[in-house]
């Protein structure tokens, strides 16, 4: 029989592709999606009937309240979403695998490359609830960290990703301004999934930055795409951090990702090779059809 995982958030980017891949990356995993529709994870009651009735063996914790904005906005919401839930969330699941999708932003972005040692100083609502949380999920030996940055991919609902916010604002006749002095490592969310099903076979739970290879401006990422993308083309604007308005944003959210590269049977890709190697004729251009 195959055991079962529950993936929370299974609405969002990284879990759609989740669902969408187990069957490929997965298939002694049987895998149930959570949605907000299906149970209100702040409505722990409904939660704890819905944990009873799938009674799963692992659980993949996507869920969020994920856009920096949103959390500056309302802080009391995105503790409640961030840290509440996921903490109730994790001591339901205190006896089996649990893996908690957190973020660079836990970072303040004053330098490149960071590593899982090095100290976490968020300068955003976003940063501040996903490090209160890790904190508590790290307290329990079975469970798994793992932060990300910046996902491109395709949703359903076409406003789960960031290259999908670029083009509808394109789209719209607006400009896009990109910044030449913010840095991430982007990582298409094809390959994100593979990452996350392969890792929950090792069993070695804690820790770990999950990021591309290449540490790229918000400007070099959106020149890439313009050729994929050609709602894009008038619409960019280079821009400098210094003239940004709205709730803070670290400079540079690059991750070394060495300790969960040990554990891959794959190469984590970085975002230019990633595109330059990929056929035009790709149903969905951030998939993981490698073998």
């Amino acid at each position: 029989m195959p055991r079962r995982v529950i993936i929370t958030g299974a609405a969002g980017l990284i879990g759609q592709y989740l669902m969408k891949t187990a069957s490929r990356w997965a298939p002694h995993w049987e895998a149930r999606g959570i949605t907000r529709e299906d149970v209100d994870l702040t409505d722990f009651s409904a939660v704890d009937a819905r944990w009873r009735a799938l009674d799963p063996d692992a659980v993949i914790h996507c869920a969020a309240v994920s856009r920096t904005k949103d959390c500056e906005r309302d802080p009391d919401r995105a503790r409640l979403v961030n840290v509440q839930a996921t903490a109730h969330v994790a001591r339901l699941s205190q006896d089996i695998p649990f893996f908690f999708l957190s973020s660079g932003e836990v970072f303040d972005g004053r330098r490149s490359w960071y590593e899982e040692t090095d100290e976490a100083a968020p300068i955003n609502v976003y940063g501040k609830t996903k490090l209160e949380a890790e904190r508590i999920v790290l307290q329990n030996p079975r469970h798994t960290v793992l932060r990300i940055v910046l996902t491109a991919g395709t949703s359903g609902q076409g406003n789960r990703s960031f290259v999908e916010d670029m083009c509808r604002t394109a789209s719209a006749g607006k400009e896009v301004r990109l910044y030449v002095d913010e840095f991430r490592c982007p990582l298409p969310a094809g390959a994100i999934a593979r990452a996350i099903w392969e890792l929950i076979d090792h069993a070695l739970p804690g820790l770990y930055h999950l990021g591309g290879r290449e540490r790229l401006s918000r400007w070099e990422i959106a020149e890439a795409l313009r050729s994929w993308h050609p709602e894009l083309e008038g619409h960019l604007v280079k821009g400098l951090s210094r003239d940004h308005v709205g709730g803070p944003r670290p400079a540079d959210l690059s991750l070394r990702c060495d300790k969960i590269q040990q554990l891959l049977s794959f190469p984590l890709p970085g975002f230019l090779e990633w595109l330059a190697e990929r056929p035009r004729r790709d149903a969905d251009l951030w998939d993981y059809m490698t073998s």
